[in-house]
């Protein structure tokens, strides 16, 4: 346009550009005045991590993994760490403990968020929610995020793509909860906190899952420590000990617990012990939820679909501290495979530890925080888990010693699984496994009126417990099938009861109290007109009257028990006599009856397959070579009975053998085979409690010469 005049107007300029700052374009219309242009404000690199746990103790191994990660990650798109394990297993602190140490690995940043998975109040987290949060903290204006979780995510990944910031995931509750909020950059790292195993981030991510186990022993007592001080765990030893054992290194109990003692202090550690004794996890209750054990767990239970936690509560009642596949199977009465999807759910959802070999534990205070079932069906679960340990442990003692009178147990209940084991390693690899449950599964037959259960358990543990050097176990099932035997109307029951109770004495080295069981058991066996039994009994109180020293004594009981199975033809118990008999000679100078007896029992053993009656035979010969001076000779009897002791798992009988050998050998001159006979008779000794002859194979290890005293050969079996 031309203005009148012909001169033309001075231009509008509109849009002009007119500064560049920081990279973005600042426009304006007409301006009057100064531009005055004002950048973005500064956002420093976020630190949101909750302060470090002051109480933290250990895991110095769980912390050494974490570390691996991070250097690992390196190499990666980021390092994804993954802590699982129960609620109140110390989870957060852990992470939290870590990140602390590492600060300096990631100057750009720390965000944490709690992503409440399994809180007392409200429901999980949205990843959306967590996601926009992480970007706030990161300086992104609200006007940039993306609408969408996908485009948030993808946003994030965007601004953490260089970055080295620190992502701290606590408390989450599955793989999809955590996915949005995993950050784009490989030298990021993350730290996932979860009750659940979060398989999708393993399968999908590379996560490393780190299982977190309770403490220590000398962790847990470290953390009361660091607590209470060490004057006030020495002034209550007694209880401290008990409190552990309550806890058994879980770190929110012991938390808990220090805290009442720490803020009560006239309260006995004595006091508050009986009070959790009482109470159970309700005496490590708070008005704060995240500070309350009974909380804890009961978001963990809720978590749960009604047959899982149904499960929880019966295998809470699990006797013994862990339990197997086909045990667990019985107790629940369900098959085997809906079984195991049952168990990997709990382990996933951290109410069940899952150990070597396919063992399942459950914690303590876990287990007494479920709910009562009703009587009915508590009682069949704990008849069909017991039903089942029995009819194992028959099958497995057939295994070891077939030569046992077969006396088979009542049926098991229905939905019992009794597993068939192929040959007799398995079956000592069995007992060896289930030790601790078939004990726990007497108790559990005894307190619920199953005599002749506890009876057959302790039938069925006795040659497993005679090879294994478990003396004083042997001793208590005994008892315990002996007042149930009280309870039975079969004499038989009884008069076994007191024999085999008697010999576990013997071995013991109790040889007064075992001789009084045996007696009774031969006065029954004879009013009954037993002589099966007589002659059993008979055996039994010559090996006895052996251990107490009265070699004559022992011998006659011998000839007696000798006699009684010629009459019954009884070909092994027979063998099993000819062996004592030729021992009992061999201590008593009688050397070539002695060599006659074990020379005319070792074919008996190997015609009717009884290699520890064979075992047994060889060893007299080989001592009898011994005394003879026929010492390479009492060498390679010894080596073949050792041969089968070990076979058979025999470590009891394998001990005195290495003991005798270790003597042959330094006789010969072969010093370091002698020595290293002893001290693998040595090890065997302590391992079985046996500290008398321990403390002979001291000497034997420390002097020379002929051994002094006179060797006991045990019982067969």
């Amino acid at each position: 346009m031309v203005a009148a005049g012909g001169s033309e107007p001075p231009a509008v300029v509109h849009n002009e550009l007119t500064a560049v700052v920081g990279g973005a374009v600042v426009q304006a219309g007409v301006v009057h005045g100064g531009v005055h242009v004002h950048g973005a404000p500064v956002v420093g690199p976020p630190r949101q991590l909750p302060a470090m746990p002051a109480a933290f103790v250990g895991r110095e191994s769980a912390l050494a993994a974490l570390d691996e990660a991070l250097d690992d990650g390196a190499h990666r798109s980021s390092a994804i760490s993954l802590i699982g394990g129960a609620g109140g297993i110390g989870k957060t602190w852990l992470a939290l403990r870590w990140a602390h140490r590492r600060l300096e690995r990631f100057p750009d940043g720390q965000l944490f968020v709690d992503l409440r998975g399994f809180s007392p109040k409200g429901g999980p987290v949205a990843p959306e929610t967590a996601v926009q949060g992480f970007l706030a903290a990161l300086g992104v204006e609200p006007g940039r995020v993306p609408p969408d979780l996908d485009g948030q995510a993808a946003l994030f990944r965007s601004v953490t793509a260089d970055r080295r910031v620190l992502v701290v995931l606590d408390n989450a509750v599955s793989a999809e909860q955590v996915e949005p909020l995993l950050p784009g950059g490989p030298s990021c790292a993350v730290v996932v906190t979860s009750r659940r195993i979060l398989s999708g981030l393993v399968a999908r991510h590379g996560a490393r899952h780190l299982a977190l186990d309770v403490l220590a022993d000398d962790e847990a007592r470290a953390a009361l420590e660091s607590r209470l001080g060490g004057p006030r765990l020495s002034a209550e030893p007694a209880a401290v000990t008990r409190l552990l054992a309550l806890c058994r290194g879980l770190p929110l109990a012991l938390a808990i617990a220090a805290g009442r003692a720490h803020t009560n202090p006239d309260l006995a550690v004595a006091d508050l012990v009986a009070d959790i004794d009482r109470s159970g996890t309700a005496a490590l209750d708070d008005d704060d939820p995240t500070a309350s054990l009974p909380a804890v767990l009961a978001t963990s239970f809720r978590a749960l679909t009604a047959e899982h936690r149904h499960a929880v509560r019966l295998l809470a009642l699990a006797p013994g501290p862990d339990i197997g596949l086909t045990a667990a199977a019985s107790l629940l009465g369900l098959p085997l495979d809906r079984t195991a999807r049952v168990l990997r759910a709990l382990h996933e959802a951290s109410l069940l530890d899952h150990g070597v070999r396919g063992r399942y534990r459950m914690h303590d205070l876990i287990r007494r925080h479920t709910d009562d079932l009703p009587a009915p069906e508590r009682d069949r679960a704990l008849r069909r888990v017991v039903d089942h340990y029995l009819h194992t442990a028959h099958h497995a003692d057939r295994l070891l010693y077939p030569h046992r009178e077969p006396l088979r147990p009542a049926r098991p209940a229905p939905g019992t699984l009794v597993p068939r084991l192929p040959a007799e390693d398995q079956a000592m690899a069995w007992f060896d496994t289930e030790h601790p449950n078939l004990l726990a599964a007497t108790h559990t037959a005894a307190t619920s009126g199953r005599h002749r259960v506890v009876w057959h358990l302790a039938r069925a543990l006795d040659t497993f417990h005679f090879r294994r050097g478990h003396r004083d176990d042997r001793v208590a099932v005994w008892r315990a099938a002996l007042d149930a035997a009280a309870h039975l109307p079969d004499p038989a029951a009884r008069i076994s009861a007191h024999r085999n109770l008697g010999i576990a004495y013997a071995v013991l080295e109790h040889p007064t109290r075992a001789i009084t069981h045996l007696d009774r058991s031969l006065a029954l066996a004879e009013q009954h007109d037993d002589p099966v039994q007589q002659a059993r009994t008979h055996q039994m109180l010559g090996w006895a009257w052996h251990w107490r020293g009265d070699l004559r004594r022992a011998l006659d009981h011998a000839e007696r028990a000798l006699a009684l199975h010629d009459r019954l033809d009884r070909p092994v118990p027979r063998a099993d006599t000819l062996n004592q008999i030729g021992w009992y000679a061999a201590h008593l100078g009688d050397h070539d009856s002695a060599h006659d007896h074990l020379r005319a029992a070792l074919p008996l053993h190997r015609r009717h397959r009884n290699p520890d009656g064979e075992a047994t035979a060889l060893d007299g010969l080989g001592y009898v070579d011994y005394v003879h001076g026929r010492h390479r000779d009492a060498v390679r009897h010894y080596e073949r009975a050792l041969a089968l002791r070990r076979r058979l798992g025999h470590t009891y009988g394998e001990a005195e053998i290495l003991e005798r050998l270790g003597h042959a050998h330094a006789a010969l001159g072969d010093r370091d085979r002698a020595d290293r006979s002893w001290r693998v008779a040595l090890d065997h000794y302590q391992r079985q409690r046996r500290d008398h002859d321990a403390e002979r194979v001291r000497r034997s290890l420390t002097t020379t010469g002929h051994p002094s005293g006179a060797y006991r050969l045990g019982p067969p079996r």
